[in-house]
């Protein structure tokens, strides 16, 4: 699972595209106030379960999260004689002390990477297909300057509103890094200070280029995740600001970007564009 959490992906658009845009919250689906209406909202998040269970099976340093603020965190459920129970997240991790397993079946699809956009750019560019995604070149120019024919984007100052496609320069502290390297630490893209309202329904996706890539366009560019925001209702009308983390190490392998020095971060709004800010991007390395 290249990218964020299953928080974002799968589990939020799943959301958003099962409810119905012709009501005015998305409901039932599209929000979390009446989601559990809809019957597929167990079985999705039964299959969100599962994934995870399968994630921490696949080796390396997969593991539950172990910030003891997420695992002490508890909600009150109400038990079959009404009485309520207090119930911590560190108690509900393994499936077996819950009563259950998953059936065990193939799963074909770990063993099928997406395949790299750099490989299949040249038959696009041949073929002169329709481009994928939906948009043209980002936003880009070239440094003033200097002789190099390299498009760069545009110096955008953050924090922004994002109402449309960007691109932005984003530096990496390490480049070149060996194989023990990139499995002691995770290259991490953080998008950070993403403020919005929360009831609102709101996705953008992230791309990353090659920063030796002549043009900006989403036919030579990298998915690295999304974030998304399923409507929650509150009282009030404060805004909240959060953050996105996104592991980028096998997704530089993709690009042959390993000795960049950078890398070129375009992020394109899907849903609510214009509706919330973002502080600023930049690249960490997290064990």
């Amino acid at each position: 699972m290249r990218g964020g959490s299953v928080e974002n992906i799968p589990h939020g658009p799943v959301h958003l595209w099962c409810g119905d845009n012709n009501e005015p919250n998305f409901e039932n689906m599209g929000n979390f106030y009446s989601a559990a209406r809809d019957p597929i909202f167990f079985a999705h998040h039964s299959n969100i379960d599962r994934f995870w269970s399968i994630w921490k099976t696949l080796g390396g340093k997969r593991q539950d999260l172990q910030n003891p603020e997420w695992l002490d965190a508890s909600f009150i459920f109400y038990n079959e004689k009404s009485q309520p129970v207090r119930v911590r997240v560190r108690d509900c991790l393994d499936t077996k002390t819950l009563g259950y397993v998953y059936q065990d079946v193939d799963l074909p699809w770990l063993q099928t990477r997406p395949t790299p956009r750099r490989a299949q750019r040249s038959s696009t560019v041949a073929n002169n297909n329709i481009l994928p995604f939906g948009i043209g070149p980002a936003m880009a120019a070239t440094n003033p300057g200097s002789s190099s024919s390299r498009v760069r984007p545009a110096k955008i100052e953050f924090p922004i509103t994002l109402k449309s496609a960007v691109s932005v320069e984003v530096k990496r502290q390490k480049k070149s890094r060996s194989k023990k390297e990139k499995e002691d630490e995770e290259e991490i893209l953080v998008i950070y200070g993403i403020g919005f309202d929360p009831n609102q329904a709101i996705k953008f996706d992230v791309f990353i280029n090659d920063e030796d890539d002549k043009e900006i366009r989403p036919d030579n560019t990298e998915f690295a995740g999304s974030f998304v925001n399923v409507p929650h209702k509150h009282g009030h009308k404060k805004k909240v600001k959060t953050g996105l983390r996104l592991g980028i190490t096998e997704l530089l392998q993709d690009l042959e970007a390993d000795n960049d020095d950078s890398v070129i971060v375009t992020l394109i709004p899907r849903l609510g564009a214009g509706l919330f800010s973002i502080d600023g991007i930049k690249i960490v390395f997290d064990k």
